[in-house]
């Protein structure tokens, strides 16, 4: 693919294998309502035309029902209980799973039991031994687990990794990945939240936003790091028990080197760059939703920044999820995708805390 193509291809849906008008909407019973979930992911569920938010699962049964209320398509507020308990369990096809890193395996365990699917945020849980126990639950009861990196389905990502495969910079050297936000400020202001409570969230800023840049990267080189090392600091009292801030190095095949860092004291900020013997791709800004996607492509002499129309980064996740619940065509990221993302971060960890590189084979 050239740089025209890639250009003119845009927001072009090409992962689509099933034309929505021919089958039913899936059906979402949502876990967690929290800001996200309020915020971002049930206004993109009630503009979808392949899902419905049918079904709000909250741990107050009033919120539950005052939201499902307030919102197209919900039929039923349920508590964390009653949906356990297969309260309205067939007025559901799949589960969206957005709660504390740490319980996303007892809610796909309970899908599994009832036969329903599952989309379940990222990181896929608190360690890669429950992400490991996660996906064999899923397996076992033979449903699709996805695993919600957004940026599989970010279209500025795919036109990038497009490029990358057919040699636009020619042989790729190295990844450099960045996200930055200040936490408290932009986000959530409680310094108990369960984003600092490493037994709730299994890392920090790492786990949390760190995890997009080391995922970006894998996807748009198509390969994983063999070995690992990292750095991680915290200056904030609320960043006791996990990292406010970390710095990590990949070494990928074939000599490819990664350079990423995340903060949850810093500066908003996110990019994600490819530089090869040819050329260079960049992405920025790259993670957060609400911003515009920039490509800047450089090759030789030559150097252009291509803005994107913008697109909902969860209405595009959502709809690629339905589309492979709906359809025949392989669904991905997977589970074992998302077991990798764990492994890697554990070892990063592990580097830090020894200062050495950490092999992954």
């Amino acid at each position: 693919m050239d740089l025209e193509t890639a250009i003119g291809n845009g927001c072009a849906r090409d992962w689509e294998t099933v034309d929505a008008r021919d089958v039913e909407p899936v059906r979402f019973a949502v876990i967690g309502l929290g800001w996200f979930t309020k915020g971002r992911a049930l206004p993109a569920l009630e503009s979808s035309d392949r899902c419905v938010p049918s079904v709000l699962v909250s741990g107050s049964a009033e919120k539950a029902q005052t939201l499902a209320d307030e919102t197209d398509g919900a039929t039923r507020g349920l508590t964390y209980d009653q949906f356990h308990d297969g309260v309205a369990r067939d007025a559901y096809d799949a589960i969206y799973v957005v709660t504390p890193n740490a319980l996303h395996l007892e809610y796909v365990e309970t899908a599994a039991e009832y036969g329903k699917h599952v989309l379940c945020e990222k990181p896929m849980e608190r360690s890669s031994d429950r992400a490991r126990e996660l996906e064999a639950v899923a397996a076992d009861a033979g449903i699709e687990l996805m695993i919600a990196y957004r940026m599989h389905t970010e279209p500025a990502v795919r036109r990038a990794r497009e490029l990358i495969e057919e040699g636009y910079v020619g042989t790729p050297m190295a990844v450099d990945g960045q996200m930055s936000q200040r936490l408290l400020d932009r986000i959530n202001p409680d310094p108990e939240q369960w984003r600092l409570d490493e037994n709730l969230a299994g890392g920090g800023a790492l786990f949390d936003i760190g995890i997009y840049p080391l995922n970006t990267a894998r996807f748009l080189l198509d390969s994983d790091p063999i070995t690992v090392t990292g750095t991680t600091s915290s200056t904030h009292d609320a960043f006791a028990d996990v990292d406010e801030t970390v710095s990590f190095a990949l070494r990928f095949p074939d000599d490819v080197t990664g350079r990423c860092y995340a903060s949850h004291n810093a500066r908003q900020a996110s990019s994600i760059t490819v530089t090869g013997t040819e050329g260079q791709i960049r992405v920025e800004p790259a993670f957060f939703q609400e911003q515009r996607r920039t490509l800047h492509v450089s090759r030789g002499d030559g150097r252009a920044s291509i803005e994107l129309e913008p697109v909902d980064q969860m209405l595009e996740e959502f709809d690629y999820f339905a589309d492979r619940v709906r359809g025949d065509a392989a669904l991905y990221p997977d589970g074992e995708h998302g077991i990798a993302d764990m492994e890697i971060m554990e070892a990063i960890y592990e580097g830090a805390e020894e200062d050495r590189w950490v092999s992954l084979e």
